[in-house]
């Protein structure tokens, strides 16, 4: 692919040290709910990325042996290290799912999810919510630490602010969570309310970088290139950066991260023509992890949009590769593309996806009284760990 230079800023990190793990780069790849599945985590490690997170999976469904949540935390044999995340309300459930995990070898870092905004999960009190109720918070993690601890796994978790700007939890949350053990944690800086709209509050996460001394503090929100990735370091002091959206279509900004954070400053400018190639090859790669080709291209189908954000595709051909059924299908329409055209810019960065607008957190009847687990509240959060994944 094209590379250009950019401006170069002089900030440089080391590798990403978890535990006793050292990724490539301090840049990890955040599970995104029906996109970080083997294949796109296969394109985004051959660009860069230093840590690739398998998409969420509830521990329920890990305890129970659901054949599509095994099949989530299933990994090809060169992807090292294996990351999961699991995403549960009840300590011992949780505590059992991790055990399973890192007694059967299945992975060699584990990550413990409480950002989920959907309202079907924080309106059961999971998700993003869970942490107001601050020794629940504190239980799960202790025991997945508990239950890793033994084959020196380590755990890490992924957290947002807190319910809205009135129930902020982030900094007690990063402290209970230090003092349980984990290896590093990791703040999503919106609330539930903000969902994915607006700009993230990078202040917050200087504040955790101040307050959880002892552990990685990672940051996560608005990283849509790699001199947004080296303007949060520098704002902030964070030792390394959480990428979801922003790679939605663009798996080679790992490859500008990863130079951006080695002192380079090449950056990766494709034009259409090597964009419909890593859509080809992304497409060949859903062949191979789902059950059948036509499971693959419907998986493949959201991607498009994604992928030709900036350039010139008419909307019938966008339309149309927005249905296509096979690899045959999808060679022709490719073919169909004006392949000469040169990268569009800014036209093709930034936010992707649907961000939503700010609202209010959907949260059971009375959750923001206390700070306190109820016996009402911890038999209702049952309902609240789906069968497979969070969302």
């Amino acid at each position: 692919m094209t590379t250009t230079s950019a401006p170069r800023t002089g900030a440089v990190l080391p590798p990403l040290r978890i535990g006793p793990l050292v990724a490539t780069a301090p840049v990890v790849l955040a599970p995104m709910a029906g996109v970080t599945n083997a294949a796109f985590r296969r394109l985004c490690r051959e660009q860069g990325a230093g840590l690739y997170v398998a998409e969420m999976v509830t521990s329920r469904a890990l305890v129970e042996r659901n054949v599509e949540a095994l099949r989530i935390i299933t990994f090809t044999p060169d992807e090292q290290p294996r990351s999961v995340q699991v995403y549960g309300v009840d300590p011992a459930t949780v505590g059992a799912a991790v055990r399973m995990i890192v007694e059967q070898g299945l992975a060699d870092h584990v990550d413990l999810n409480f950002g989920c905004p959907v309202p079907k999960v924080t309106r059961k009190g999971g998700g993003a919510v869970l942490p107001w109720k601050r020794e629940l918070f504190a239980a799960i993690v202790q025991a997945a630490v508990a239950a890793a601890a033994p084959v020196g796994v380590p755990v890490t978790v992924k957290m947002r602010k807190g319910v809205d700007d009135d129930h902020l939890t982030y900094l007690e949350a990063g402290l209970r969570a230090q003092d349980a053990g984990v290896a590093a944690v990791a703040l999503h800086a919106r609330t539930a309310a903000d969902y994915y709209s607006g700009t993230a509050d990078w202040e917050s996460i200087a504040r955790l970088k101040e307050t959880v001394t002892d552990i990685p503090v990672l940051g996560n929100g608005d990283i849509w290139s790699a001199e947004d990735a080296l303007a949060m370091v520098a704002q902030t002091g964070c030792d390394g950066v959480v990428v979801g959206r922003g790679c939605q279509g663009r798996p080679w900004l790992f490859a500008d991260l990863a130079a951006a954070f080695a002192g380079s400053t090449e950056r990766v400018r494709p034009g259409l023509r090597e964009v419909a190639a890593t859509i080809r090859r992304h497409a060949e790669l859903m062949v191979e992890v789902f059950p059948s080709p036509d499971k693959a291209l419907r998986e493949m189908r959201k991607h498009m949009a994604w992928y030709l954000k900036g350039y010139v595709v008419g909307s019938t051909l966008r339309a149309r590769l927005a249905m296509v059924s096979t690899l045959a299908e999808l060679d022709d329409l490719l073919g169909e593309l004006d392949l000469d055209q040169p990268y569009p810019g800014e036209a093709a960065e930034g936010p992707r996806g649907r961000a939503g607008s700010p609202k209010r957190p959907a949260v059971p009847d009375g959750w923001l009284d206390s700070r306190e687990l109820s016996a009402q509240f911890r038999a209702e959060l049952a309902e609240a760990e789906l069968s497979v994944s969070g969302g």
